[in-house]
């Protein structure tokens, strides 16, 4: 009897470990990804216009907080130990420290976020998904803001000026994008 038990537990393990498998290989395709995005590039004042923002939504809504989030922290990650994988190919501490820091930390942030939305109310219906994602877009634009005030010594309206207004229409196409092939492909 001890023997059946046994072999059902290591069948499970098995299912399990492959479950997990799965989601870790996702999460570096979604790392791998968010690395090309940032060399897709359209350069508007000191925050460069990237495909990363696509790359980083798109992991929180297909993979979930866990491990959209644990992929947004390897990407960053591999670009503080040098890797060139932020934009223009930058890497190291000093790009977090830098201008573009807080919205590469909001990445994080916003991928857990949109991941815990979906994972509580997540749907078929685009408004609603294209709300949590829109939800991790003013994260991540929160994070970088805070940041580019204090880093760049700027005041609040100068920080939106410089670091949010260029980007609201790229950021709706970018919305746009992510939720619509989230909802679509589900992983």
């Amino acid at each position: 009897m001890d023997m059946v038990n046994n072999n059902s537990h290591a069948k499970y393990d098995v299912i399990n470990s492959n479950s997990n498998i799965k989601k870790m290989v996702y999460s570096s395709l979604f790392a791998a990804l968010t690395s090309i995005g940032a060399y897709i590039t359209v350069p508007l004042g000191p925050i460069p216009f990237t495909l990363q923002m696509v790359f980083v939504l798109m992991a929180g809504a297909m993979l979930g907080s866990k491990w959209g989030g644990i992929s947004m922290i390897v990407y960053v990650l591999l670009g503080i130990a040098g890797l060139p994988v932020f934009s223009n190919g930058g890497s190291g501490l000093g790009v977090i420290l830098g201008p573009t820091g807080g919205y590469l930390i909001g990445f994080i942030a916003a991928a857990f976020i949109i991941g815990y939305l979906f994972e509580m109310n997540g749907s078929n219906n685009l408004l609603k998904n294209g709300l949590f994602v829109t939800i991790g877009s003013v994260v991540i634009f929160c994070f970088g803001l805070a940041h580019l005030m204090i880093v760049a010594d700027m005041s609040f309206m100068q920080a939106v000026t410089v670091g949010f207004l260029p980007f609201i229409l790229p950021g709706i196409v970018k919305i746009a994008v992510a939720t619509g092939i989230a909802t679509k492909y589900k992983i």
